[in-house]
């Protein structure tokens, strides 16, 4: 019966470990005034009838901090990457000089700021709820364990391992958006 407890225990901590890693993607594409390639990441082109993403079609660089710059793996693809650009609702206005898209990543306004935080504080929100279900995951496995012999000694002591996991990864996203936070405010 140990056995099962910790094994239930080390896939509980896998399982939290998947909102945390999924809050990080979700982070990233906010912006916080700095050219970055992940920006681009949800943006798709159209390549010979198909669907892609734009990172299989062309290379992303920040030469600067308010610059991305999108070279096309095929000149004859910067018409379709500029309009996938312009239709991804990113708040960007691409330029082509024949060889390569520009973007030049404006200055944050303040609203936008309030906007993106408010933004990260969801994320982060989405993820405390993804960690609470696998805690109310945990607690009916630890019902289901006691009634299959599980003392009820063993069985508060695993809610209590578990609650504790749950506390320290709610920590762990608090201090991630808290970060994201004063990134993005910063001026």
């Amino acid at each position: 019966m140990e056995e099962e407890i910790e094994f239930l225990l080390d896939s509980l901590v896998e399982d939290m470990e998947k909102p945390a890693s999924h809050l990080d993607k979700a982070l990233l594409k906010l912006r916080a005034g700095r050219a970055n390639p992940s920006m681009l990441e949800g943006v798709a082109v159209e390549y010979y009838g198909s669907v892609v993403k734009l990172t299989q079609v062309a290379n992303i660089n920040t030469p600067d901090a308010r610059t991305l710059f999108v070279q096309p793996f095929e000149k004859g693809m910067i018409g379709p990457i500029e309009k996938a650009i312009l239709n991804g609702n990113l708040g960007f206005n691409p330029q082509n000089n024949g060889e390569m898209i520009i973007i030049n990543i404006p200055p944050l306004t303040e609203d936008r700021r309030r906007e993106l935080v408010r933004m990260a504080k969801a994320e982060g929100e989405d993820a405390k709820v993804g960690i609470r279900a696998i805690r109310k995951n945990g607690m009916d496995e630890a019902k289901r364990l006691e009634k299959d012999g599980l003392s009820e000694d063993s069985r508060k002591a695993f809610e209590d391992d578990v609650q504790k996991m749950v506390d320290k990864y709610i920590a762990i996203v608090d201090s991630k958006v808290a970060t994201k936070e004063d990134e993005i405010m910063k001026v």
